[in-house]
Parts: C-alpha cells; structure tokens; sequence
C-alpha cells in the first residue's frame, strides 16, 4: 500500500465516519472498513471504477466533486478524504472548502511539483518531468494544477483552514532533510486540516 494511505489509516479513529472523495476502485475504502472499521462512503465519477467499488459492497455515489458537494450537509462526516486527487480538480479551492464543511476533519495527499527531481529535470532538460510518481507526458496527464508544499499551505491561510498535520514522503536518502526543506525534498504531502475555530 502507498505510504500516504498508510499514514492516512492512521489519523482515521476507529468507527468513524469516512467519506472517500474520488475513491477509484473502492480498495482504500474497503480496507478502512475492514481495519479501522469505519462507516464509509465513497464518491466516484469515473463508471468502470464504480462499478467495482460497488461490487466490493461499498456505499457509492456518482458525482462529479467539481460541480460541489452541496448535497452533503454540514458536519456530516467526521473525516473527508482526498487521495492523489487534488491536482486533477477543476476548482481545488472549492473542494478544500466543501471538504472541512462537511467533514470534522479532512486528510488531503498530493504529489509535490516543488520536489528537487522535479526542479531538476525541468531545469537540465527544458521538458515536463515523467517519473514513477508522475508517470504521465505534459499532454495526457489528468494533473492540471501543479500544487507545492508551499502552495497548499498558502491555500489553507487563505481559505481559513487550519494545518492540524502534515506528513511529506521523500526517498531514504533525502527523508533527513523532509522536515527542514520539505517543498524540496518531499516526493509526496499529506496533510489533516479543518475549518479553522
């Protein structure tokens, strides 16, 4: 299981009530429920993906999270998760917003198009970077907004969302420098927010 999803089973209490924003397949979903025996739903846009997640027996809605989440109302989970999804919406800030209304609190993982490799490879070679974590040429890929450590939390400042915590994936030989420099060395972010009291 990818590191992020590791960590993001850890900050969800047992029993909670989860909603899984852009849940693909239902896996993580179904694993929550299994482990951390969570009452879960999830939300999903793409058909194949929802089908498969509904023959898991999760709880799914179709719904394209770009167009709102109005139809969930306030408080109505006390985690919202979004995984590897933020930098494919539309209209992130939004999102982020709905996500801490309707949420207690909200877990959010993103790739950071701050990392070295990425500054690297751009730098030496002119050209969008391809790499195991963003395997994707600048013409198909589904990311189209390319978010930092630094642009996120500069984000939740605006929006008035609270950084409860925040955890950066980085490779064996940088994980020293993650903490210090983590817009640098930081491959993948995880972050627990909420609406700021």
């Amino acid at each position: 299981m990818r590191y992020d999803l590791t960590q993001i089973e850890s900050w969800i209490p047992e029993g909670s009530r989860v909603l899984d924003l852009g849940c693909g397949d239902g896996a993580f979903l179904n694993r929550l429920q299994e482990t951390r025996r969570v009452q879960g739903m999830g939300l999903e846009l793409d058909p194949d993906n929802l089908i498969a997640a509904t023959q898991r027996g999760l709880d799914i809605v179709q719904q394209d999270m770009d167009q709102g989440l109005s139809n969930f109302p306030e408080d109505s989970f006390e985690i919202v998760v979004l995984a590897h999804a933020l930098q494919v919406l539309h209209r992130p800030d939004k999102v982020l917003q709905d996500m801490v209304r309707i949420g207690r609190e909200a877990i959010v993982t993103f790739p950071n198009f701050g990392h070295w490799r990425c500054r690297l490879h751009l730098g030496l070679n002119g050209r969008m970077p391809v790499s195991k974590d963003l395997p994707f040429h600048w013409y198909d890929t589904p990311n189209i907004h390319f978010c930092t450590v630094k642009d996120f939390e500069a984000l939740c400042s605006n929006l008035n969302i609270a950084i409860m915590d925040r955890d950066i994936v980085s490779g064996p030989t940088t994980a020293l420098f993650k903490q210090w420099l983590p817009n640098l060395f930081g491959s993948t972010a995880i972050f627990r927010i909420k609406a700021c009291d």
